[in-house]
């Protein structure tokens, strides 16, 4: 029983909150502000009460789509499809997370507490009735996604409380988890490859189609890398040098959605996809270079010019 308890939990999902690191990049980038022994603590705590706050989500969320998952071929197989869980030790569960996530929230500082609580009222709103925007078509994808911008933000403020992220990076990292999660449904529906038993297990999905979803994620791809543009021209124009390798990444993460049975469904799995994780240790390398190096030359391209021509 403890063991069923545990997974709705979902502690593999952890690494998910890695999410948080690329937030901790930008406010040291920005701000200026030194990686101290202090930075590292609170990192590492923020780290695990993201952690516990998350799985409040995935608690509350695993009981709520108990009746939707039976029509999954996978997920039918989840405890509290198959087995006898009690409704009164899950919601004990989602509140001994809740508060573990808050005290440690607490020990970071009040901007980190006050995101976490967005983040859990995002878990609420995507997941209980009578709003549930996970039932409704798009807006399941940008509701879900906008935790990625809630996660930057807590990276952010491990750092930094004096100031908040640009609203590019914001809004750029907001699209690119709704890449994702547009993705994931992509080969999720595939996956099914019933949209009669699609629609039974997400309801969302009577309104979708392969099509749908596959242009929708290539309109979030494009509003991501347009903001990410942004930000990049504004605050380090060296990093446009890195954009091909960007677009190259999304265009490899839409290729492994079309694989059978793909890892993009479960994204805590993609470590098996050794070529992804290749390629995204190239970009950060890339990116941690353009960082160091100055190219001067690309100054030209934010004051407007023209060539004389006789």
């Amino acid at each position: 029983m403890l063991k069923n308890y545990i997974k709705i939990a979902r502690p593999d999902h952890w690494i998910k909150n890695a999410f948080i690191l690329p937030g901790v990049a930008i406010a040291v980038l920005l701000s200026k502000n030194p990686i101290d022994g202090g930075v590292i603590l609170k990192l590492i705590i923020g780290f695990f009460a993201t952690c516990f706050i998350a799985s409040a989500n995935y608690v509350i969320n695993e009981w709520l789509d108990a009746e939707f998952d039976r029509f999954h071929p996978t997920k039918k197989n989840r405890p509290v499809v198959s087995e006898n869980m009690k409704f009164s030790f899950v919601m004990a569960e989602y509140a001994i997370c809740i508060i573990i996530g808050i005290l440690l929230s607490v020990l970071v500082n009040k901007w980190f507490l006050y995101t976490e609580i967005w983040l859990l009222i995002m878990g609420v709103l995507y997941n209980v009735k009578p709003i549930r925007t996970k039932d409704v078509p798009y807006l399941d994808v940008l509701s879900e996604s906008i935790n990625n911008m809630i996660r930057l933000l807590l990276g952010w403020f491990i750092v930094t409380q004096d100031t908040i992220p640009p609203s590019s990076v914001l809004i750029g990292y907001w699209f690119a988890g709704a890449f994702l999660m547009a993705t994931k449904r992509f080969a999720e529906y595939r996956m099914i490859g019933d949209p009669e038993k699609a629609g039974l297990y997400r309801k969302s999905f009577k309104h979708y189609s392969e099509q749908s979803l596959l242009i929708s994620s290539f309109f979030y791809a494009l509003c991501s890398t347009f903001f990410i543009g942004i930000f990049m021209i504004k605050y380090r124009i060296e990093y446009l040098v890195a954009m091909p390798f960007v677009f190259g990444l999304f265009c490899f993460y839409l290729y492994i959605s079309f694989k059978p049975d793909s890892a993009v469904q479960k994204p805590e799995k993609l470590y098996r996809e050794k070529n992804l994780l290749i390629y995204l240790a190239i970009l950060m390398a890339v990116l941690l270079v353009l960082t160091f190096v100055d190219i001067p030359f690309l100054n030209r391209w934010v004051d407007p010019w023209m060539i004389e021509v006789k």
